[in-house]
């Protein structure tokens, strides 16, 4: 994984709460990779390859191409991308045929800090919910405060979403009551203490070693 967590330090922000979620929601896991920062590409012209050129997907979610000039792939497909950038290219170009191939990529990952046994980040294979996610770091610890989990989702580079999660009502003697589907790069934060107030919205920067909520953010 190219990705290093140094810590995370989060500043209030504003906004809405968290959306409604459905109880016992998937992932589906057919739907196509999305680009997304540091996923490395390789462009290739049929007729003419001195355009050729093998990029990195930069921070903000754009390639620079030497026809071309920039071009907006974070989130796309490979095929949308495709389309993008053959989009452009048909400006100084008549018809041209071009080729995208994903080199390199960013496995799916979520991280989970706090009161579980091992903290860290893992690797998404298919669908994870927040209760999988707790049993795959080991379980929560006696001294955790299994009714306030947070889970924070990114909305874009620096914002994400905050959900206050009761992981103790999910299980009945029925079984799973409800749950909820992680996606790539989401943060589970399992606290010892009781939260304070949350705002429904977090600023999020790498900032080093930072403390949350009573939950040390571990390198």
């Amino acid at each position: 994984m190219r990705k290093t967590i140094l810590g995370v330090l989060f500043l209030i922000g504003i906004s809405a709460g968290f959306g409604e979620q459905p109880q016992a929601q998937l992932v589906t896991r057919d739907q196509p990779y999305r680009l997304q920062p540091s996923d490395v590409l390789e462009l290739e012209y049929e007729y003419t390859p001195e355009y050729n050129q093998t990029v990195t997907v930069g921070p903000d979610g754009t390639v620079t191409l030497r026809l071309v000039g920039t071009v907006k792939v974070g989130g796309l497909s490979l095929d949308e991308a495709t389309s993008a950038i053959k989009a452009k290219a048909s400006v100084p170009l008549n018809n041209p045929e071009l080729s995208l191939t994903l080199k390199e990529f960013v496995k799916p990952h979520f991280t989970i800090y706090g009161e579980v046994q091992k903290p860290g980040v893992y690797d998404m294979h298919g669908g994870v919910t927040v209760l999988q996610a707790i049993a795959m770091s080991g379980g929560q610890k006696e001294t955790s405060k299994q009714t306030e989990v947070v889970l924070l989702r990114k909305v874009n580079g620096d914002m994400a979403e905050v959900k206050v999660i009761n992981t103790k009502t999910m299980s009945t003697a029925n079984g799973v009551r409800e749950d909820f589907a992680l996606k790539p790069d989401d943060m589970l934060i399992v606290p010892k203490n009781k939260l304070g107030k949350v705002e429904p919205y977090v600023r999020v920067t790498s900032m080093g070693l930072q403390s949350l909520w009573g939950v040390e953010v571990l390198k």
